[in-house]
């Protein structure tokens, strides 16, 4: 059996079924068009019922577990960084009025309360793994931006890696790199004294509309466009940040943001990486049948009078969106792995889109703990020891699939 889905925008039924007589060939780096029909697992309708759960219903089961599970627990990360945004009471010096409001309402002192909650559950959590790490609040936020990275990166990468476009991960991160050199440049100049992610943002996000204009407006080929916005936005961070050497002292340690760094992670760093996991997530949700559409069969979607421009930007813009926040705990060198490598993995025991979008997010998210524990353990980066795990989840992914290179439905 195979679904092909067409957007709600349209007006047309979102799924529809078709019988295929073969399974056809597929790479998990090649955007499919039907889905693979399942033969070797097979059973008879009448033979479910009576089972009462098939091997295939366990197993989405426990996905949908696995991502509830990693759902409340970044709701929990993200209502820490709240409560810790909360307990300094913020924008209070705006007006009068707003700090009354924190007097009258008693959120300050209640966030405080549960602030230090959760650094006393974290001094129990170091004594039973015999660590120091969670009695302190920088460590938390570390780790909330590390889970939250692991939703949104491979998110937002499954449908990169479905529409051969794993590279403009890459390229926004080195656009990236290059906002924050201006924004050493800015700071250094103007003694501005905010967020260098900030500079980053509105940087990458230019970039990625400057690379859908590209690749709308040019002749040339899909990918010249990513490769010329790829070298050339490094070749201008590079340069801008020799030039502020010589004209400002640079407040960062830039090695910090190649490689990635665990260090680089400040509170407001952290709210961001929050806010923008929000928006991606709640993006997505909304859209999520439309992206399916142009990823899949982008002709059909031009076809049907869906607005293929406004999605493939929205879906640029995303990812830069997205880049910005991980390039905290990965770097700008190794943030597209976390892209596509789980993704990759993902592909390999799939067998519909949306398995590959829940599993590439739950191997994201081992990616990233198990990454942690080593870096911790060892006092190594971070960024390497995410990548090195998702690179270990990957080959074991292959190690086990009993199919190769079969289509994945669009379901």
């Amino acid at each position: 059996m195979s679904g092909r889905e067409t957007p709600s925008g349209s007006g047309s039924d979102v799924e529809s079924r078709s019988d295929v007589d073969s399974e056809p060939e597929s790479n998990p780096n090649t955007h499919p068009t039907a889905d693979a029909p399942s033969t070797a697992h097979s059973t008879p309708r009448g033979e479910e019922t009576r089972r009462g759960h098939t091997p295939r219903s366990l197993r989405r089961r426990a996905e949908l577990t696995g991502i509830a599970f990693v759902g409340a627990v970044a709701a929990l990360l993200i209502g820490f960084l709240l409560i810790d945004w909360l307990r300094h009471y913020p924008l209070a010096d705006l007006h009068p009025s707003i700090e009354s409001a924190y007097t009258a309402t008693g959120i300050g002192p209640a966030s405080e309360l549960l602030f230090e909650q959760v650094l006393i559950a974290g001094m129990w959590m170091d004594y039973v793994i015999g660590s120091n790490l969670f009695q302190h609040a920088f460590v938390w936020r570390q780790v909330a931006t590390g889970i939250l990275v692991g939703i949104v990166a491979p998110l937002v990468g499954t449908y990169l890696v479905h529409r051969q476009m794993a590279l403009i991960g890459e390229t926004l991160a080195h656009t990236a790199f290059a906002g924050i050199a201006v924004g050493i440049l800015f700071t250094g100049l103007t003694g501005w004294n905010g967020s260098l992610l900030l500079v980053a943002l509105v940087v990458s996000v230019l970039g990625a509309l400057g690379v859908q204009w590209l690749t709308e407006h040019t002749s040339t080929y899909g990918d010249v466009p990513i490769a010329i916005m790829l070298t050339g936005s490094f070749a201008v961070g590079t340069l801008l940040i020799s030039w502020s050497r010589d004209i400002v002292a640079i407040p960062v340690d830039i090695e910090e943001f190649l490689f990635g760094s665990l260090s680089v992670v400040t509170a407001g760093g952290a709210r961001l990486m929050a806010i923008l996991t929000v928006a991606v997530v709640a993006v997505v949700a909304v859209t999520y049948k439309q992206l399916l559409f142009i990823t899949f069969d982008e002709q059909a979607a031009r076809v049907a009078q869906l607005d293929v421009t406004r999605y493939n930007t929205l879906l640029v813009v995303m990812t830069a969106v997205v880049v910005v926040g991980a390039i905290q705990v990965l770097g700008v060198i190794l943030v597209a792995g976390m892209l596509v490598i789980p993704v990759a993995a993902a592909s390999q025991v799939a067998q519909s889109f949306r398995e590959t979008l829940y599993l590439s997010i739950l191997f994201g998210e081992l990616s990233i703990v198990a990454g942690f524990a080593f870096a911790f353990s060892q006092s190594l980066p971070t960024g390497g020891s995410i990548i090195v795990a998702a690179i270990g989840i990957y080959l074991l992914a292959i190690l086990v699939s009993d199919r190769a290179g079969a289509a994945i439905s669009m379901r």
